[in-house]
């Protein structure tokens, strides 16, 4: 059993990783079109880094959310031509959606954008506190993707 300090420490610990999650998803969501989110960006960007791509309930799994939000995510990435989702190949009864060329480029502008945005953020600090919070970061979600599993 943790102390009542450790307790503390691990409850601010993931108090300051969500606010900066929605400092950052706020200034995303700002320049994205529409009415897009930053989940959806985020699908886009898993995709990118996915050059064959994955099923909608491949995509459900790794963002936790019902497979019928994700199929309506990937509809409303489709419509923008930022992925194209296609019969699978080896399942007919499946499909898989893939980034196209358009959603690659518009990943790399939007972050892009981010950088220029976060540039005083990470001048007046440093790029060191971001790269040594890194390794434990890493850890921290690795450990708690083994546990959802």
């Amino acid at each position: 059993m943790t102390s009542e300090d450790e307790q503390t420490s691990i409850s601010r610990f993931f108090t300051e990783v969500g606010i900066i999650q929605q400092l950052i998803s706020t200034r995303l969501e700002a320049q994205l079109p529409g009415r897009m989110s930053a989940t959806q960006f985020g699908i886009l960007g898993h995709l990118c880094r996915r050059p064959d791509g994955e099923t909608p309930l491949q995509l459900s799994n790794a963002f936790q959310v019902p497979k019928t939000s994700m199929t309506h995510m990937l509809s409303v990435l489709q419509k923008l031509e930022f992925v194209s989702i296609e019969p699978h190949p080896d399942d007919g009864r499946s499909k898989v959606a893939q980034a196209t060329e358009k959603g690659q480029a518009f990943l790399m502008e939007c972050l892009g954008h981010m950088r220029r945005e976060l540039a005083p953020v990470v001048s007046s600090l440093s790029v060191k506190p971001f790269a040594e919070a890194l390794p434990h970061l890493q850890v921290i979600r690795e450990a708690l993707d083994q546990e959802r599993d």
